[in-house]
């Protein structure tokens, strides 16, 4: 009897269980099919203002339709991609209906610096239209300022404030968390500068690493530096004083100064733009966001059969399909294979925002980009980062454009083992043991130290996966395979450097690429945009990426600022062989 009642009970439970849970989904579809429902036509009148709010840009689209869900509010916060952003910042200056534009970052700036930079540069080749730029933030962080700074009047509030200290980097090591845990890392690398692995087995910056990380981070600076100091007509020198002194101590310091051109509030802020607008009396300029402005914006010249391609490598690189925020390579030579194979495509622009993984997937990557190649130019277009497997398969490339704010190279790889057996004899009492038919048949355990002559064949493999890398990069940049060494070795270097050391061709952005291409091949005015995506369907594309969304958003909502750290360890330890990635997070503020 008593069985029965446990038995009945436990089936009880499972079924309301599962009725809850197809609840939770059904609300959770139903939510989003209100949410993506369809919306009025938005109209854009004469005398409308463009308002730029940078909160929802995103470097590309995403191939989930959870992209800017909102699980805690069940509405969406629309995205709009760079290239999207770009072309209205385009239209816009000459659209008879936009007066100027209104920079406000009410929503914050989730923007990638090389992103920020790409706008910028937009930006100023706006201002020549004659139209105005106006910017106001209630306060601004240096890199919010920077960005502002373009603008032809930058307003704060009066009780707001202005950060302008310099930049900072910093690295988070775990060594320390490690050796309490009993866990042993076993590193086996490649390159005097690969210094992914270090914040496992160190508790600070080798000097190697420190080299790379003042010239990476002076040259950011550097660029922040000369382009202030270009549009708000105050030197170099004084900026740099002014850092090193905490001169900017208020915002009345920032408009003594000439950083800020006047301390407003808003309501301030909308009537000076409602006078440059030319409203008369009370009346209010029309405020267009971003994301609706888009909706008025076509690609160049829907009707052409030119086609250019742009295919996105965004996150880490991995084997297989990967998943939400992962290069997986069989995804991506499904997308190259894809552009090579149609017939309208005429060129391919790569964009890159990668900070490496799997060199074996860089490899299989590099080989589809090689053949498309041999057919079609390809042209690369390095975003906030490209570097060791994002450098992989650049290299292929006819010509590559980066921002000055790029981190690129990091030519190096590296092997990475965990032992735990030390953790779970002394942590938690567990031992294991082992029968082999062959010396080395555990080789890899993660129960056990290896031995010499195993970390010798590791580190054999290693090098052969560099002279493989540096080897591809020597014949994509036309280099000796001792000159790409010589900068490789693992060196992370920022955009503004790579040009001088011929790791890329030029300055640039995602447009200057397209345009780059269209010329290639004598199409300047004579193509689209195709923007490469994978075969999932719509319905499991949505229902693959919910339970990812749900986990990304909670995790993210938990661990905060310390998301991108966990983010990339994970990917670190769970990617196993030898790997071309980056070293860690970088993190500018």
């Amino acid at each position: 009897m008593n069985f029965w009642k446990t038995f009945l009970a436990s089936l009880l439970a499972v079924v309301v269980g599962f009725g809850l849970v197809i609840m939770l989904w059904t609300m959770i579809v139903v939510g989003m099919v209100a949410t993506f429902g369809s919306s009025p036509a938005v109209v854009v009148s004469h005398g409308s203002v463009l308002k730029l709010n940078l909160g929802a840009v995103s470097d590309s689209p995403s191939a989930s339709p959870l992209e800017g869900f909102d699980f805690q509010r069940m509405t969406v916060v629309p995205r709009v991609t760079l290239l999207k952003t770009i072309q209205a910042i385009q239209a816009a200056a000459s659209d008879d209906r936009i007066e100027g534009i209104y920079m406000n970052f009410d929503e914050g700036v989730n923007v990638s610096l090389a992103s920020l930079e790409e706008i910028r540069a937009e930006l100023e080749k706006f201002k020549e239209s004659g139209k105005f730029v106006v910017a106001y933030e209630e306060a601004y962080s240096q890199l919010a300022y920077w960005f502002a700074s373009v603008a032809d009047e930058v307003y704060t509030n009066p009780a707001g404030g202005m950060e302008w200290t310099g930049l900072s980097s910093m690295v988070m090591f775990y060594k320390g968390l490690l050796d309490k845990l009993g866990i042993e890392p076993v590193v086996v690398r490649h390159g005097s500068f690969k210094s992914a692995v270090e914040p496992l087995i160190t508790d600070r910056m080798s000097p190697e690493n420190r080299l790379q990380y003042e010239k990476m981070t002076g040259s950011l600076w550097g660029m922040v530096v000369e382009q202030v100091a270009e549009s708000r007509g105050i030197s170099a020198t004084d900026l740099q004083s002014w850092a090193d002194d905490l001169t900017i101590d208020s915002p009345a310091a920032a408009v003594e100064k000439g950083l800020i051109d006047d301390l407003w509030y808003e309501d301030q802020v909308m009537d000076k733009i409602g006078e440059l607008s030319g409203m008369v009396g009370d009346e209010e300029p029309e405020i267009v966001s971003l994301s609706d402005y888009v909706t008025q914006v076509s690609d160049v010249n829907l009707s052409s059969k030119n086609k250019i391609a742009v295919i996105y490598a965004e996150g880490s690189i991995v084997s297989g399909s990967g998943s939400q925020g992962e290069v997986g390579s069989e995804s991506m030579v499904e997308k190259i294979r894809k552009a090579r194979d149609d017939k309208n495509t005429v060129a391919v622009v790569l964009r890159i925002n990668s900070p490496g993984g799997s060199a074996l997937a860089s490899e299989v990557m590099w080989r589809e980009l090689e053949l498309l190649k041999a057919e079609k130019p390809l042209i690369v277009s390095m975003g906030a980062m490209a570097a060791s497997g994002g450098y992989y398969i650049a290299a292929p490339a006819d010509a590559i454009y980066a921002d000055r704010s790029t981190l690129t190279g990091s030519i190096g790889v590296f092997g990475l083992f965990y032992n735990f057996g030390g953790a779970l004899k002394d942590k938690l009492g567990v031992t294991t043991d082992v029968v082999n038919t062959g010396r080395y048949a555990d080789m890899g355990s993660a129960f056990r130290s290896p031995s010499s002559a195993e970390l010798a064949y590791v580190q054999k493999s290693v090098e052969e996966v560099y002279s493989t890398f540096i080897g591809h990069v020597a014949d994509g940049r036309n280099m000796t395979t001792e000159a790409v060494d010589e900068i490789g070795q693992g060196r992370v270097w920022a955009g503004a450097d790579a040009l001088e050391i011929g790791l890329i061709d030029g300055y640039g952005g995602l447009v200057d690429a397209l345009s780059l291409a269209a010329e290639r091949v004598g199409v300047s005015d004579d193509f689209r945009i195709w923007e490469v995506k994978g075969e999932e369907s719509p319905f499991d594309a949505l229902f693959s990426s919910l339970s990812v969304s749900i986990r990304t958003w909670a995790l993210r909502e938990e661990l905060g600022a310390a998301f991108s750290h966990y983010q990339y360890l994970r990917g670190m330890m769970d990617e196993g062989g030898i790997q071309a990635r980056m070293p860690y997070v970088v993190e500018i503020r």
